[in-house]
This record gives C-alpha cells, sequence and structure tokens, in this order.
C-alpha cells in the first residue's frame, strides 16, 4: 500500500463530521481503536486529528486536553473511561473513530465500539507488550470475522523495539498460521541521537513499494532509500509478498512468484486489500506521536490509507439480524441508505445543557432531525431496563467532536450520529419507523459480578437517589442495580473498583446525588440444628381491653430445600380457630426477622400444640406476637446453625494460570467439580465455592490471571456454614 503516496487528509483538512452532499455508505469507515490502558489509543486517535487538519495542535493525555478524553474524570484519573466518536476526514472517506477505554472494568464501552465498528485497530506498544485482556478480544473480533490491523506505537520511546513487537504480535494473534500477521513497513533510524544514545526514528520503508518515507520535518516525505537499506529489508518484503500472495487464494499467482517472476506492486497491493477486508491478513503498521510543531506523527498517513483503502465499508459489513419487537422473523436487512430505518443505541449520557444524547449506529436507512421513530428495547430486563415499545420523536441530529457536537442534515446507513433528547431510549435500544418496527438483539453485555452495597448520605440524597440510579442503569447496561430483600441493602452489581468508583462519581457529579459505600452483605440462612419447644406468652392489662395470648410449638428440622410446614396440632380448642392462623402469621415474621443473626430462617417445621385465649382481650395481633415470641423462645433452647449461599462458579483461563487458579479456589473452601479444554491453550474450571468466599473474585482472578481470566457465577443452594467461618462473620 506504501506505494501510493498522498497528502494525508487534503482532501478534508480543517473540517470533521461535515459530509458532502451525496455521501453514500461507501464513502464511510466505522474503526474501533483496541488495546490495553496506556496503550496509546487516545494519542493515536490525536495524531490522526492531526494529520487530517481536524485539529491544529495536539493535545496530551497528562494535561487533559485530547479531543477524546474530554471527561473531567478522565482529565484526572488521566485514561479514558467512556466511548469517544472522533469523526475524521480523509481523500474524501469519513473515518468514525471510536476510541474506546482499555481497563478492562470498562470493557462494556469497548464492546459498544465494537458493536458499532466494522473492523478493529489494535494498539500495541512497543513498550509494554501485549496483556491477556487484549488477545481475548482479538478471539472475539476472530470469531465474528472482524478485519483487523495492528499499530505499534510508542516508537518514539527509550528501549522501544519494533521488530521484538511484531514477533510478539506475530505469536499472540497469529494462531497456526503467523504468517497472517505481518508488518507492511519497517522504521529507519535516522533522526537524531537521542539522551538514551538511541537514534530517533523519523521514517518509514514500505516493504510493498520500497519507498522511504521521511517525517523528519514534521511533515511526510518520500524519498529514495539507499541500497543498504534495501538490501537489509530484503528478508521482509520476501516474507510479506508470500503471505499476501498466499492470503490471495490465487494458485496462478504463486506458481508466477514461485518461478521466479515479478508480480507488480499493484497486483499485491490489491490483493493485499481484498485480504484485510475478509479479515484473513492483518498488516502491522508503526506509529509515533507528533513532536514539537509537527503537522504529522510517524506513520498516520499509512495507518489513514490502510483504512480507507483497505478495511471494509459498512455496505461490505454484515448487517445484524432484526426481528419485529414481539420476536417474529423479518427478511434480512442491507446497509442501504433507502432501506426500512433500522439504528441501534450504543451509548447513551447525560450532558448538563442539552440532555440526554444517544451515539447511535444507523444500520438501515436514514435518519433526519426531527424524524418519528419507533423506540424497542428488550432483553435486558437483568440489568433493570424493562422490555418498552414507545414512539418518540428525534432532536438535533449531530456528530460529536470532544464535548463540540456538529450539526447534520442526515445520517445514512452506516454512519455514526448523536441523538438528543430520546426520553425513553437506553443503551442497547433498536430505533426504526413506527409503520415498520424493528428490534435488534442486543450484543453480548459482560455480566457485572462485583456487589458495592450503599446507603444515601443524607435525606436530601436519599430523595434524589432513585432518578439517578435509573439515569446511570440507562446509560450503562454493564450495571446490575439489586435491592435485595433478604439484607434490604441496595447493591450496585460493578464490573470492578474503577468501574464503582465511576459510577458513584458519576452520580455525585452529574446528578447531585451523593452516597456512602457499606459493607456487602452476604444473604445468608439459619435453621434449627435441632428440635426445640417454645412458648410465647403475650398478656398486656392497662385499662380496658387488654392483651392476651399464649401458645406452645414445637420445631423441628427438615431437609435441606423443604422450606416451612406450619402444623395444627390444638386439641380441645386450648387456642380458637380463628387466632390459629394469627399464630402462624406471627411465626412466619419472626421466620423473615430471623431468630440468631437477622437471617430468614428456613428448613423447618412449626407445630402448634397448646395454648391459651381470653374471650375479651385475645386478638389476632396479640396471638402473632405470641407466635412470634415463642419462636424466639425455641431457638433459645437449642442451636441455630448460619447457611451460606453456594455458588457454581465456571472460570476459563489460559493454561498456564490453571494451577493458580485451582490453589485460589481451594484455599476459598471451592470444591472443583472439573476442568476441560476450550479451544486453544485456554481450560474451563468448574467449581463449587461459598459466595461469602468471592464477593471480590471479580478482582482477585483479574489479579492472578493477569487480566487473561473470565468466570460466571449462579446460585446452587444454601448449605450449613462451617462453625469456624461463622464465628468470624459474627
Amino acid at each position: 500500500m506504501g506505494d501510493r503516496t498522498r497528502d494525508a487528509g487534503a482532501a478534508g483538512r480543517g473540517t470533521t463530521a461535515d459530509q458532502p452532499a451525496g455521501y453514500g455508505p461507501e464513502r464511510i469507515r466505522n474503526v474501533v481503536l483496541v488495546g490495553h490502558s496506556g496503550a496509546g489509543k487516545t494519542t493515536l486517535t490525536e495524531s490522526l486529528a492531526l494529520a487530517t487538519g481536524a485539529l491544529t495542535r495536539a493535545g496530551r493525555v497528562q494535561d487533559g486536553s485530547t479531543v477524546s478524553d474530554y471527561d473531567e474524570i478522565e482529565h484526572r484519573q488521566q485514561r479514558s473511561v467512556q466511548l469517544s466518536l472522533v469523526p475524521l476526514r480523509h481523500d474524501g472517506t469519513k473515518v468514525n473513530l471510536l476510541d474506546t477505554p482499555g481497563y478492562a472494568d470498562f470493557v462494556g464501552e469497548l464492546r459498544a465500539g465494537l458493536r458499532a465498528a466494522d473492523a478493529a485497530l489494535f494498539v500495541v506498544p512497543a513498550t509494554d507488550g501485549i496483556d491477556g485482556a487484549t488477545r481475548m478480544l482479538w478471539e472475539e473480533c476472530a470469531s465474528v470475522g472482524m478485519p483487523r490491523a495492528l499499530v505499534v506505537t510508542k516508537l518514539d520511546a527509550p528501549q522501544a523495539d519494533f521488530a521484538a513487537t511484531v514477533e510478539l504480535c506475530r505469536a499472540a494473534f497469529g494462531g497456526e498460521n503467523p504468517e497472517c500477521v505481518m508488518p507492511l513497513y519497517l522504521p529507519v533510524d535516522h533522526g537524531p541521537i537521542g539522551a538514551d544514545g538511541n537514534p530517533r526514528i523519523s521514517g518509514l520503508l514500505g516493504l510493498l513499494s520500497g519507498s522511504c518515507f521521511d517525517y523528519g520535518s514534521g511533515q511526510r516525505t518520500e524519498q529514495q532509500p539507499d541500497a543498504d537499506l534495501l538490501a537489509a529489508a530484503g528478508p521482509a518484503r520476501d516474507r510479506l509478498i508470500e503471505a499476501v500472495i498466499a492470503e490471495s487464494e490465487d494458485e496462478a499467482l504463486m506458481d508466477r512468484y514461485l518461478s521466479g517472476a515479478d508480480i507488480d506492486t499493484k497486483t499485491l497491493v490489491d490483493d493485499l486489500e481484498r485480504a484485510v477486508a475478509r479479515g484473513s491478513f492483518h498488516p502491522v503498521l508503526a506509529s509515533a506521536a507528533p513532536h514539537g510543531g509537527s503537522r504529522e506523527g510517524l506513520g498516520t498517513a499509512e495507518i489513514l490509507e490502510l483504512v480507507t483503502a483497505a478495511f471494509p465499508s459498512p455496505g461490505e459489513h454484515p448487517v445484524p439480524a432484526a426481528t419485529t419487537p414481539d420476536g417474529a422473523a423479518r427478511p434480512p436487512l442491507s446497509c442501504d441508505p433507502a432501506g426500512p430505518l433500522a439504528a441501534e443505541v450504543v451509548k447513551t449520557s447525560g450532558d448538563p445543557y442539552v440532555g440526554r444524547l444517544s451515539l447511535v449506529r444507523v444500520f438501515s436507512g436514514t435518519l433526519r432531525p426531527d424524524q418519528p421513530v419507533h423506540v424497542s428495547g428488550h432483553g435486558l430486563t437483568d440489568r433493570g431496563h424493562e422490555d418498552h415499545d414507545v414512539d418518540e420523536r428525534v432532536g438535533a441530529l449531530s456528530s460529536p467532536f470532544g464535548r463540540a457536537q456538529h450539526p447534520l442534515a442526515q445520517a445514512v446507513a452506516g454512519d455514526i450520529a448523536c441523538v438528543a433528547k430520546l426520553g425513553r431510549a437506553q443503551t442497547g435500544d433498536t430505533l426504526s419507523a413506527p409503520a415498520e418496527p424493528l428490534l435488534v438483539a442486543p450484543w453480548a453485555m459482560p455480566d457485572p459480578l462485583l456487589p458495592v452495597a450503599v446507603e444515601a448520605h443524607s435525606k436530601t440524597d436519599e430523595d434524589k437517589l432513585s432518578q439517578g440510579l435509573a439515569r446511570l442503569v440507562a446509560e450503562d447496561p454493564t450495571l446490575r442495580l439489586e435491592q435485595n430483600p433478604d439484607t434490604h441493602q441496595l447493591i450496585l452489581w460493578c464490573l470492578g473498583e474503577a468501574h464503582a468508583d465511576l459510577l458513584l462519581e458519576r452520580l455525585r457529579s452529574r446528578y447531585g446525588v451523593q452516597v456512602d459505600p457499606v459493607p456487602y452483605v452476604v444473604p445468608l440462612r439459619e435453621t434449627f440444628g435441632g428440635p426445640a419447644r417454645g412458648r410465647g406468652r403475650h398478656v398486656k392489662q392497662s385499662g380496658g381491653h387488654g392483651q392476651f395470648a399464649i401458645c406452645e410449638i414445637e420445631v423441628e428440622p427438615l431437609p435441606p430445600g423443604s422450606g416451612f410446614e406450619f402444623v395444627d396440632r390444638v386439641v380441645g380448642g386450648s387456642v380458637p380457630r380463628q387466632f390459629i392462623p394469627s399464630v402462624e402469621k406471627g411465626v412466619r415474621a419472626q421466620l423473615l426477622r430471623g431468630v440468631s443473626a437477622g437471617f430468614p430462617v428456613v428448613d423447618v417445621r412449626v407445630s402448634l400444640v397448646d395454648g391459651k385465649a381470653h374471650s375479651v382481650d385475645s386478638s389476632d395481633a396479640a396471638f402473632q406476637t405470641a407466635g412470634a415470641l415463642a419462636l424466639r423462645e425455641a431457638a433459645a433452647a437449642t442451636t441455630v446453625r448460619l447457611l451460606e449461599p453456594v455458588a457454581e462458579v465456571r472460570v476459563l483461563v489460559p493454561d498456564e494460570y490453571v494451577g493458580g487458579v485451582l490453589s485460589d479456589l481451594s484455599g476459598r473452601r471451592g470444591r472443583v467439580q472439573g476442568t476441560e479444554p476450550v479451544g486453544t491453550g485456554r481450560t474451563l474450571v468448574r467449581a463449587e465455592v461459598p459466595e461469602v468466599e468471592i464477593v471480590r473474585y471479580a478482582v482477585d482472578l483479574r489479579s492472578l490471571s493477569h487480566g487473561a481470566g473470565d468466570f460466571t457465577r449462579s446460585y446452587v443452594r444454601h448449605e450449613p456454614m462451617p462453625e469456624a467461618v461463622a464465628a468470624r462473620l459474627s
């Protein structure tokens, strides 16, 4: 591709979201940047925006001045915490860059970016290597056939090693065919010597074209490489050509190459672009941030050329399947601006000035301001998103660029835009025509597994808490809200500690609600350790009608899972028939409140055997109180055991971490049920573990597996808690 020298951004310098009249899906590229935190995604976005003229000066993450990290929280933490769209123009093509957070707690934002994109640029620093989470995301993209390329960043850093990083990429991402991951350019060391004694990389040698592109002056210029440089690059060029021809699936071309015939550069470039577009070849490019007053960072022109020439347009990428809101099948959609409207909300955010903003990917049809739409959301009730089907009217349509919003006249199929004032739309919802409502199935959301219990800081905060939480849930489908009926705690289920901190900070700064984290209480149960008798006496006389009720009960434990049984064994009418249900009601109320540690009592049979009543002073309320007192007295006469919830845990980790995971689960009183291989190099570990031992497992597993592990959990049963553990918790 280096054979086609272009003035990067000449067609769109000084512009961002504006589009020429009549633009269509063929002139759009939707590209998501993927990589671990600190890999250089935001800096790369800044470099590309500068190269295309969308920015006049590059910002820095450290200064909080980048276009994609515009949130105050991002400025303080110096890292991305949300999906950000940065539209650019290059060679008459609109490039929607989706900058995503690299920290694992914000993988929900990354998944939204993957849904909105048609191709991915994996960003790998030349200094830090590749983490396990990035490898998992590569496999995820591979499973859906998403085209991918790699960008090696931070080549201007001390100890940066491009060749070693390329080999690392080939090993990590090449799988059984490492030849599908190959560099298109080699860095050229002809810059001044740095303070570390290493020469500064200021140019790139195109392996296909044989041209040398120098960035030393701050702008890209083409130079003729010397013979020694070309000779040194010969082996790398041969390997690249062989890989491209192998991916071309053209046997005649391979025969020509093997026979020694020259293959013209245009043929190689065309085959390369086709292989990239179908996701079978993954070129590696090089990048370094611009310095001083440079207009272009190293490699920006080559990246933009690859994106516009080799990555597929939205029309070449499959459109997600859609049904009617009630689940009925319908003909497949295509990326046609004249087709039926089908768009999906990939991100929801609150703006203090314009209200709710919905970032929308248009899959079919054309979206316009003031257009009536049908908003349909299904399948996320477990996250607090109730199923809904409502008609609304689109407000202003815009293209975001950092904090700024540039007005749009329309968003055609394949484009991404912001929609204002959709009051009911939530992340994952489908927008369609009211006369032809559609539902696009939501993408796979990560399951939040870290519980954070909170309480309102004051009465004023309590009054605003429900509305603030509702807005957070609408914005973030990776958050699950729970009001536990047993512990009565309000619980935010999050992806990790950083995710929890972000939610609480947004609740405070954006919605004016202060909450205090409190210790999370695992919902235990209580049960009787043996049979017991209890007598409840509730007798009060204070003038007028008094209160009189006496009941005697017997309590016996039942097998696990039996629940509660109430048996009437009264003889002789010692307890009038109308008050027997009252005793049961009082016993049930006390069972819910607990008799020892404040947890519900289960798996017992309570038999009412005797009692006394007064013709005037006995009442329903009196016998309810007596029933509760009798149960408490019976509990005091025997051992009350705590029952703890046990979860089935399924942990998926690379093979090298299996031993550590098994040892860790054993230390958590886990019982391993088995292990089995999954794919290549990964193992699924199944175990039953008490839930009190895995409250922070989402955080601990990430540390144990270096971010490469994942797990699910599901409730199995309650079983007796060991006395030593119960004593520790009491």
